[in-house]
């Protein structure tokens, strides 16, 4: 497995932040694999594949750069720099072009694990990348970058709650198949065998994405770490979580979605991306709710989140037939 050895210091420094570039790369991946993890990432893929695959197919360059850079245990690294905090996507990028070409072709060595197909030895493949990049930014996260972006945003608000109430170690061990915290200062970051890496020092980021089954590490030499996720599936795909019959026709289907999906703390905003639903519907649903004692909440530094209470859990899980029988 690979390990990061990680100081108190630098994990208590350590945030949450969010990346255009990453969300854009993690929407390559998908588009690379074509393996949607739920509907939303079907419907998504049947808008935006075809267009793809015919541009890939004109540049069969930077096609084969694709399936050269995206390997099977290892990421080119030059297309993930690490996120810094704040970027806008066209920031991003440039650094995706600025990489020398002997770094992208080294690169790229890695990824394959064997020699760099001749096609591929030449001094554009930064250039190649970025343009890409942009491409898939432009068509097919752009358009959907609003929303996206709140949902993310109500991943990391529930991330930081989950640290405040039970320490980095449970939220570490939350994040991705592969992540989880070893004790003894030690974090796992993938199930691959690789050699540990000492980071105690340097800037570490914690960044989630919208699809689904895609996660990866990423560095700038010994300084900036970041470990790539993605976000809950339920955030990502509003049908993730199905509201149950029963507790549907109980509740109204629309404030039956709204306690589902408040098994992780989420803000009224927040809750309005991911529903669709007005923010007086929201809001007026989180009055009903609270006055019957099925949610609670509470305040995260600026922000008021809402959560199930243990009143509120019993009743989402006797809708899913999931109750527990007396004897």
């Amino acid at each position: 497995m690979g390990w990061w050895q990680v100081s108190a210091d630098t994990l208590a420094g350590s945030r949450f932040v969010l990346s255009p570039l990453a969300e854009t790369f993690a929407s390559l991946r998908l588009l690379h694999t074509a393996d949607p993890a739920h509907p939303g990432e079907r419907t998504w893929l049947d808008t935006h594949l075809p267009a793809y695959r015919r541009r890939l197919a004109d540049d069969p360059v930077t096609a084969l750069l694709v399936r050269s850079g995206l390997g099977p245990e290892w990421i080119a690294d030059f297309l993930t720099p690490a996120p810094r905090p704040g970027e806008t996507f066209a920031r991003e990028v440039a650094r995706v072009r600025s990489a020398s070409p002997e770094a992208a072709r080294a690169h790229l060595t890695l990824s394959l694990r064997g020699p760099l197909p001749a096609r591929l030895d030449r001094d554009d493949l930064p250039r190649r990348a970025a343009d890409l990049l942009t491409y898939v930014w432009q068509e097919a996260v752009r358009p959907y970058w609003a929303r996206r972006r709140r949902v993310l945003e109500a991943d990391v608000a529930a991330r930081t709650a989950q640290v405040a109430r039970g320490g980095w170690a449970a939220a570490l061990d939350a994040l991705r198949p592969g992540t989880r915290w070893l004790g003894g200062n030690r974090l796992q970051v993938n199930a691959h065998e690789y050699p540990p890496r000492e980071i105690s020092g340097a800037e570490l980021v914690f960044v989630p994405v919208t699809p689904q089954r895609i996660g990866w590490v990423a560095w700038e030499g010994t300084d900036r770490y970041a470990l790539v996720y993605p976000c809950t599936g339920a955030l990502a795909d509003p049908c993730a979580r199905p509201v149950p019959a029963g507790l549907g026709a109980l509740l109204g289907p629309a404030r039956a979605r709204v306690l589902v999906l408040l098994g992780s703390p989420l803000s009224t905003s927040q809750l309005v991306a991911v529903t669709g639903q007005g923010l007086g519907s929201v809001g007026r649903h989180l009055r009903v709710l609270r006055d019957a004692g099925l949610v609670e909440r509470r305040r995260a530094g600026r922000a008021v989140l809402y959560e199930r209470t243990a009143a509120g859990e019993v009743l989402v899980r006797a809708g899913r037939g999931g109750g527990a029988s007396g004897g």
